[in-house]
């Protein structure tokens, strides 16, 4: 009996080498699986990787989700593992227990992880790919997305069209897992199954309140009915008034929504009311 075959995308910028040679051994590690792995330079040459792991240069940084997709048509398999270079998994039996798992639900179309800093740091709420937090060991649907290490079917990879290349950075695990929904399948949020990643808090300076703004619109924008568009938007415009206090990130953000309004993302497939109805009794309606 053949071996479920994943492509396995690891998308870095060269920056943190202990890191990924870390990431790469635990995946080489893994028991049950055939994996086709490559490494995606995103603005670095590759180098020094252990032997069958291939290697993708891109010159210029173009960005996490084009950075992925730049991955993809270098592997083979059934099922698409991306993984950052700053994670790694928990143990040798993980894609192993994501195939069966795929292989036994046709319904399953994505998978993330638990996400569990190694030192035993406590995981922030964000890591949770739902409104309502709870036990972060308990499984469910997923409504949102923490992208460093996500597993989904190819055929489906490819129906939907990939991450969105052009957000660059912030929310295109969302835009994802949106159209995941809307082709009828469900993300699911495997509790269950850990991959170890550090607690970063990631800083917050212009150009991410400029991206997270602009991609909140081009979320919208690229998926949502009229009618919700700007109910989405206004939800976070007001959630932002209410967290955000200093003036120029107030101003960086404000400035990234009328970018959003100003220049149209391209894809546009606004989700179907049913797609609307199963994403609002999964916990979480897509005006939030």
């Amino acid at each position: 009996m053949s071996l479920p075959k994943i492509g396995v995308v690891l998308l870095t910028m060269g920056t943190r080498r202990v890191e990924l040679a870390r990431g790469l051994e635990s995946l080489q590690s893994q028991l049950g699986v055939e994996l086709d792995i490559v490494v995606v330079g995103n603005g670095w040459q590759p180098i020094d990787l252990p032997e069958g792991v291939k290697a993708v240069h891109l010159e210029h940084n173009l960005g996490i989700p084009a950075g992925r997709n730049a991955g993809v048509p270098h592997v083979a398999g059934e099922l698409i593992f991306f993984l950052d270079d700053d994670a790694a998994l928990a143990d040798d039996h993980f894609l192993e227990n994501v195939a069966q798992r795929f292989a036994g639900d046709p319904k399953l179309g994505l998978m993330q992880p638990r996400v569990v800093d190694p030192t035993g740091l406590q995981a922030p709420g964000r890591w949770v790919p739902r409104l309502r937090v709870g036990d972060p060991a308990e499984p469910g649907p997923a409504t949102s997305l923490w992208e460093g290490a996500v597993a989904i079917r190819r055929s489906l990879f490819d129906l939907i069209g990939g991450w969105p290349d052009e957000f660059f950075y912030a929310h295109e695990g969302i835009d994802l897992v949106w159209r995941v929904w809307d082709e009828g399948f469900t993300p699911w949020y495997a509790g269950d199954l850990v991959v170890h990643h550090p607690v970063i808090d990631p800083a917050r300076h212009e150009e991410f309140y400029r991206l997270n703004a602009r991609n909140r619109v081009w979320l919208a924008r690229r998926n949502l009915p009229l009618v919700l568009e700007p109910i989405y938007v206004g939800t976070w415009v007001g959630m932002t008034l209410l967290r955000v206090r200093g003036r120029s990130s107030r101003r960086a953000w404000f400035a990234g929504m009328s970018e959003g309004i100003r220049e149209r993302p391209t894809g546009r497939k606004p989700m179907r009311w049913s797609t609307v109805w199963a994403m609002t009794k999964a916990g979480r309606p897509p005006i939030i």
